[in-house]
Formats: C-alpha cells, sequence, structure tokens
C-alpha cells in the first residue's frame, strides 16, 4: 500500500530514530574498566599495609578512580617472600593491567624482571639509581618511576634523635637488609658516630631467629641502643623487635610513625601514607596517557619525628622537652 504524506513523515523519522539509537546506546555505554595492579611486600591481614592500601585507593578516588565502577584495584601480598614476589610480579603482569603500584625494593626488582612494557609506578624504595631501577631521579627513562625515600642523609639525624632521648648509649646496633644500601646506611651513620661517642655495630633482619640471636649477644654489654632501618624484614618483624628492644632495656630509633604507635620509643621520617596518595596521581597521569619515563622520580615534602612516652617511662627515659617540642606526634 502506497504512503501517504504524513505516513510517509513518520516511516522517515522512525528509520532516522532507529539509524541514531545504536550511536547513542554506544554513547552510553561506560568506559572500559581500567586494571590497576599492585605488589605490596606484607600479609593480606597486616593492619599496617591495608592501611596504606586504602591511602592509595582514596587517592584514586579523590582523582576520579573508584575501585569497582572505573576501576578495579589487583592486589597480591608477598609477605617479604623472594618466590612470592616474582610469582606475583608475573601473575599481575599476564594480567594485563594499565599499571602497577610497586611497594618496596623487592617488589619493583621483582616486576622489573617480569615486563618491559607495563608501566609502573613505586613506593618506599630507597636509592632507586643505585638499585639499577631508572637511570635517574629527572629522567628515570623506561616504564618506572615513583617515590623514593634516600634515608641516608637524615640516618644520621636518627643516632642524634637517639643520643638526645638516651644520652647514656654508647653502643648503637643498626638493624638492617642486606638487600638495600647497607654501604651508604653504614657510611652514613659513621659519618656522625664517632662525634656522639657512640661505637656502632651491624644486625642482619633476614628471620626471627637471626634477629633474636644478635640483639640477645648485643645486649650482654652494657649502654645498648637501636637503629632500626626501614625494610620489609624490619616491617614484619617489629613487634618482635619491640619484645627485645623491652626486654633488653634498649632505646631505639625506627624508621615510621606507625612504628612508635605500636610500642617503639622514637621514629624520624616521612609520611608514608602521603607517599601513597601522592603514588595515586602518578597513576591517575599515566591512565590519562602520560607515559612512566616523563614522570620525575619524587621525594617525600615532610619528615615526621614521633615519640612514645609510656615506652620512655618504662625504659627509665626522660624526653628532653626541646624534642618533645619538636615532636609531630606524642603517644601518652
Amino acid at each position: 500500500m502506497p504512503l501517504g504524506p504524513t505516513n510517509r513523515r513518520e516511516f522517515i523519522a522512525a528509520l532516522g530514530s532507529a539509524a541514531v539509537w545504536p550511536l547513542v546506546a554506544r554513547g552510553q555505554e561506560p568506559a572500559r574498566m581500567r586494571r590497576i595492579g599492585v605488589l605490596s611486600p606484607y600479609t593480606a591481614d597486616d593492619a599496617e599495609g591495608q592501611a596504606r592500601l586504602t591511602a592509595f585507593a582514596q587517592g584514586l578516588q579523590q582523582l576520579g578512580w573508584t575501585d569497582g565502577r572505573n576501576v578495579r584495584i589487583m592486589a597480591r601480598w608477598a609477605a617479604g617472600n623472594a618466590d612470592n614476589f616474582r610469582e606475583y610480579a608475573a601473575e599481575l603482569v599476564a594480567l594485563g593491567p594499565d599499571s602497577i603500584l610497586a611497594t618496596t625494593t623487592p617488589a619493583v626488582l621483582a616486576l622489573q624482571q617480569a615486563t618491559h612494557t607495563v608501566p609502573i609506578v613505586f613506593v618506599q624504595v630507597t636509592d632507586p639509581v643505585g638499585q639499577g631501577v631508572i637511570a635517574s631521579l629527572a629522567r628515570p627513562g623506561g616504564n618506572i618511576t615513583g617515590f623514593t625515600f634516600i634515608e641516608f642523609p637524615i640516618i644520621g639525624k636518627r643516632l642524634e634523635m637517639l643520643k638526645e632521648v638516651a644520652p647514656g648509649v654508647r653502643r648503637v646496633a643498626v638493624l638492617r637488609d642486606l638487600t638495600i644500601g647497607t654501604a651508604q646506611y653504614m657510611a652514613a651513620i659513621q659519618a656522625v658516630a664517632p662525634s656522639l661517642g657512640v661505637e656502632l655495630s651491624e644486625i642482619d633482619v633476614r628471620d626471627a631467629g637471626e634477629i633474636e640471636s644478635a640483639v640477645t649477644v648485643f645486649a650482654r654489654s652494657p649502654n645498648g641502643g637501636l637503629i632500626v632501618t626501614a625494610s620489609t624484614s624490619t616491617h614484619l618483624h617489629r613487634q618482635l623487635i619491640f619484645m627485645l628492644a623491652a626486654r633488653y632495656r634498649l632505646p631505639a630509633v625506627y624508621p615510621f610513625t606507625y612504628f612508635v604507635r605500636e610500642g617503639g620509643l622514637i621514629s624520624y621520617d616521612h609520611d608514608v601514607l602521603d607517599e601513597y596518595r601522592r603514588a595515586a596521581g602518578y597513576v591517575d597521569r599515566i591512565l590519562k596517557g602520560e607515559k612512566p619515563a616523563d614522570l620525575p622520580v619524587q621525594q617525600p615534602t615532610k619528615l615526621e619525628l614521633a615519640i612514645n612516652l609510656k615506652t620512655a617511662k618504662a625504659l627509665g627515659l626522660t624526653v628532653p622537652p626541646a624534642l618533645l617540642a619538636r615532636a609531630d606526634e606524642v603517644i601518652e
């Protein structure tokens, strides 16, 4: 049956609507779900590890990336195990992520072996240039960039603070991880030790048995104290270190504020949660098209001093008022 003028107009309008509908539907389709891997050295039930992941996720959310809506965060927990780092690095790369957050030196080194193309943003990596992770801080090159904290310039300051809170200390054992900058650590501390009248020794932190045995031997002589450096091992074994420091009445200075909140005496370092939030900014820029090679490696913008007065009292120490006045956080 031939169409009249009105019917013809309706038929043409219907055809036009049908042609436009797929375009409208396509325009309303959600954006592709982006994938972000996270390789963490901690255990999945570690409260501090979860706090860091939460800070990273919150940083992403502030930039418009919500886990489960337009981004999927895929976390793997290596629990400080070298085999786990290698296995989970390969697993994350195989999942085809848009970027990976690597926490600590072992994580970024494992990912460096697993991929040369997936963009990687690292946090808590000491001396990334010396470790061969990047070419330079200003021009990292390759597929890796991030946020470093070169502890060497301030580790001598930690020794000064330890002496300030415990002036009777004459012998100090440095608990350090052999895999991250041991020579630089010791050189930085040895540069100030003579002027403070302190004799230094070293303790490896590869496992709990080694830590307990070495600290026990060290504590047999009087006037001892500890410097605990930042590493996965000292994080995982921190409760043991607290217990040994209390048992042998050893004043100790730690790398992060959360050590002091959990029972450590004093800490001096950067705001680690802020580092994770800032890392979210780099991942955001990568998701929007920037390349890691063009993003300079950044260092912390804020250092924190924390003191636990309850621990000081248990050790028979009186914290000088001048040191308390400088503290960012005091636990009573």
